[in-house]
């Protein structure tokens, strides 16, 4: 299964990915120190500057896009503007990326403010573009890291309606309303949705969805249904059970503490930028257990 990854950093989630078996075929990152540090460790992968130079044409259409879009403005520590903010606005980069390239999966990652602060909008965006979804807040000491560090992840995956849509212009109108007649209408609602982004009911049930910062908070998009509705579901994980088991394979040896350098950084090479980037790393322990789900669901449904 082939990677694409915007909004790449120091790679967690490459790193993550390939370690369930998954190959990284191209990145995005503007952080220069960044860049370095993915040049180090992907040599030869192609690396693009700005996701809004990503295009379709110009870029090997990937099996999964994955990214974890800025979160400044999502934090409970930022200023509020949510997906509007200058930075965390750059989610509407990434849904463009998906509805161009069309993936079979995608892996958005931010932080447990975005159940609150956006969630319903990119379930939207993303029914809109034709793919269902399920998340989930998984911290980095599920896996056995000395610190909590909750992260949402939401996974996405084409369903068989809204592919056939985005296939239109490939197959001509009449070969796609045979398909969608042998398919049936229950996933219409969503293969209808306007390409804006916009959708007639909201993605999820506030009232059944309540949102909130708790670890493992998780749910299916609601809103979306087709007959396929349970096609990824995490049936081999994403729950509790398997991931405390996955953390066992882990290994203590890999959370020993740095060695200590005391207060003062100074004579210590690119110090500030090492901790800025780490702490905007995801954890590739938690991205390699998702990725292990994706690649056993894909397994299952496969052909």
């Amino acid at each position: 299964m082939t990677v694409g990854s915007l909004f790449t950093g120091i790679g967690g989630l490459d790193l993550g990915l390939e370690r369930a078996g998954m190959r990284v075929i191209w990145q995005c990152e503007c952080d220069h120190y960044a860049r370095r540090v993915l040049a180090k460790h992907w040599p030869g992968v192609p690396c693009y500057e700005d996701v809004r130079d990503v295009r379709a044409v110009d870029v090997v259409r990937p099996d999964l896009l994955c990214g974890g879009f800025p979160c400044q403005d999502i934090s409970l520590a930022g200023n509020g503007a949510g997906l509007d903010g200058e930075r965390s606005g750059l989610w509407h980069e990434f849904a463009r990326c998906i509805g161009e390239l069309r993936p079979r999966y995608v892996l958005v990652e931010n932080v447990a403010a975005l159940l609150g602060r956006g969630l319903d909008r990119v379930l939207g965006r993303l029914a809109a573009l034709g793919y269902d979804a399920e998340w989930h807040c998984i911290p980095a000491a599920s896996v056995g890291a000395p610190h909590r560090r909750d992260r949402l992840f939401i996974v996405a995956y084409a369903n068989s309606v809204g592919c056939e849509r985005a296939r239109a212009g490939e197959l001509g109108q009449d070969a796609l309303a045979d398909r969608r007649h042998n398919i049936g209408r229950l996933g219409q609602g969503v293969a209808d949705a306007p390409r804006d982004g916009r959708v007639t009911r909201p993605p999820c049930d506030p009232e059944k969805e309540p949102r909130g910062r708790e670890p493992g908070r998780s749910g299916v998009g609601t809103d979306v249904r087709h007959t396929d509705s349970s096609r990824l579901a995490f049936r081999q994980g994403f729950t509790g059970d398997s991931l405390a088991q996955f953390a066992t394979t882990v290994g203590a040896d890999w959370w020993e503490s740095e060695p200590a350098v005391g207060r003062v950084a100074d004579g210590v090479p690119r110090r500030v930028d090492r901790l800025r980037c780490l702490g905007n790393a995801v954890v590739p322990q938690v991205a390699e257990y998702i990725g292990r789900c994706i690649m056993a669901a894909d397994a299952e449904v496969a052909p």
